[in-house]
């Protein structure tokens, strides 16, 4: 569970202001103004500062919930930018469009891909496929890995296979693009985690008990192992 210890504001106000700021397109000033409505003054740094500090441990939390994904990946990635310069999201998806994993990195190259399957596969296991597009950097990085297999993943670089995980990076996009590229890579790995956890909420990918019948927004309360306030 999260220590919210010594915090000046009461729980259900920091976890709805995070909440709103990865599940909808809006800003830190948004949310600002949408508290003032409801007769809680909370500056807009305040809520930056929760979201750097609570989403990634929320999302870390969630991980011993996540349901199995397939074991046939689609895998890419698509650019965020951090302090005015082209960062890269790595992500994968399972044939059906479940989320297997995410990672920012700095550089797009081999030893990037590696990070990613290697956290990937440590987090969901071993894949059977896995569809990539053309990168020499991305198959290099799973020739790697197969050469210390006794069974290699089967590698397909054929586009149309990764149709599903390019739309899937459009719900990732929606949210982002009004945040306006993000001042240091900490802020953006730390909100891409919250953004990428209220994704799968969405996609039903966690074992929460009663899931089918609460909201999104309760289930991310649940995960966050916390009982939303009325």
């Amino acid at each position: 569970m999260l220590s919210f210890k010594g915090m000046r504001f009461p729980i259900d106000v920091v976890l709805v202001c995070i909440r709103w700021y990865v599940a909808y397109p809006l800003s830190y000033r948004h949310i600002e103004e949408l508290m003032e409505e409801r007769g809680v003054s909370v500056d807009h740094s305040t809520i930056n500062r929760w979201a750097i500090r609570f989403l990634p441990l929320i999302e870390k939390l969630s991980r011993k919930h996540k349901c199995r994904v397939g074991t046939s990946w689609r895998m890419d990635e698509t650019y965020i930018k951090v302090k005015g310069v082209w960062k890269y999201l790595y992500r994968a998806v399972d044939k059906e469009g479940k989320t297997v994993d995410f990672l920012l990195t700095a550089h797009r190259d081999m030893a990037a891909a590696k990070r990613f399957f290697d956290k990937a596969m440590g987090e969901n296991g071993t894949p059977e496929k896995i569809a990539m597009d053309k990168s020499g950097a991305n198959k290099a990085a799973i020739d790697e890995i197969n050469d210390n297999r006794a069974v290699s993943i089967i590698v397909r670089q054929v586009k149309y296979l990764n149709n599903i995980v390019e739309q899937d990076h459009r719900a990732i996009k929606r949210v982002t693009r009004p945040m306006l590229g993000f001042k240091s890579f900490r802020s953006a790995s730390s909100v891409l985690a919250g953004i990428e956890l209220m994704h799968m909420i969405r996609k039903g990918q966690f074992s929460i008990d009663g899931a089918t019948a609460i909201s999104f927004a309760d289930q991310f309360y649940a995960l966050a192992g916390q009982v939303r306030l009325a």
